[in-house]
């Protein structure tokens, strides 16, 4: 039996790594001159690496066909959450205290995207590692929607970043690690070069995982919970239940694989992602709004992702 208690075990030992990198943060022994530097290393080295050791040492695909099914939905999913929160904050945001365009406009990235990477991946590893490949090519699809739909929105419409996604150091090795996968040229490449990518992606979670809690300890302070209720209540709301429930909901009618269905159960549980607050500070918008739905859905998220894993589980795996 699949039972919860290994589920908030797994869960808290997640939440765990990031409290070492708060911890890091409050004694200064990881400071904010590094997370430049570490986030450009992790974006540009380790995940490639992680990337293309699982997709290369992974279960062949059965085809190209096959191999983008999980993007497309993750673009499709992440696109439809994006633009259903943008719509909800613009209709009744002022009643949640969503007043300001920039406001509304950040809790919409902010609630539409869910923590796609760090935190499902380890998750992944554990419960689901057949899946963990079908979740880094669907993550393809929601690094696409992000630089595209997501900054259109926080931008205000004026702006679209595909093109950087495209171009991005994990898209080129996602697409470079696919081609030799089909082509069956893995068993050509040097033993060495194997043991570097595959070193480098163990690195990956761990340090990506510290430094989003370097990252979120920063910020907790400048939110003031007591006049944030209604941002609170929506975020948690849209986050934490709307949209596991369409997900999940969705996917039973789908005709999907198993690792496809594993890998909407994992996106279903998360919480929003970090990274909307480096946009929404780039985009000059509300960074408080933003703060507010990513600190409270991610606190919430340490209950509500095993409840969800456990439901998703039952509801859409059958088990």
């Amino acid at each position: 039996m699949f039972d919860l208690l290994p589920i908030f075990s797994r869960v808290m030992g997640v939440f765990l790594v990031m409290g070492v990198g708060a911890f890091a943060r409050r004694k200064d022994w990881l400071t904010r001159d590094a997370d430049a530097s570490l986030a450009r290393l992790t974006a540009n080295v380790l995940l490639p690496a992680l990337f293309i050791d699982r997709i290369l040492t992974g279960q062949p695909f059965e085809s190209i066909a096959v191999a983008w099914v999980p993007p497309a939905i993750g673009l499709v999913t992440t696109i439809f959450g994006l633009l259903l929160a943008f719509f909800l904050a613009r209709r009744i945001g002022p009643r949640f205290g969503l007043e300001s365009d920039g406001s509304q406009r950040a809790f919409a990235l902010s609630a539409g995207i869910c923590n796609y990477g760090y935190i499902p991946l380890p998750l992944a590893q554990h419960f689901y590692p057949d899946a963990e490949i079908s979740l880094i090519l669907h993550n393809v699809g929601v690094d696409l929607a992000l630089w595209s739909v997501g900054v259109w929105i926080i931008a205000g419409g004026k702006e679209s970043s595909t093109r950087r996604a495209i171009l991005s150091p994990p898209m080129i090795a996602v697409v470079v690690a696919i081609a030799l996968k089909q082509m069956g040229a893995q068993s050509s490449i040097p033993a060495p070069i194997l043991q570097m990518t595959r070193a480098l992606g163990d690195c990956t979670i761990p340090l990506g995982l510290v430094l989003s809690g370097a990252i979120i300890v920063d910020f907790i302070n400048q939110v003031r919970w007591r006049s944030s209720a209604g941002t609170v209540i929506a975020a948690c709301g849209y986050r934490l239940l709307i949209m596991p429930a369409i997900m999940l909901g969705t996917a039973t009618l789908l005709s999907l694989s198993l690792e496809v269905r594993q890998v909407i159960v994992l996106q279903a549980a998360m919480p929003a992602a970090v990274f909307p607050i480096v946009l929404a500070r780039l985009y000059d918008k509300d960074t408080t709004t933003a703060l507010r739905v990513i600190l409270s859905t991610g606190l919430a998220g340490i209950i509500t992702i095993p409840l969800w894993l456990y439901a998703g589980r039952l509801w859409l795996l059958g088990d």
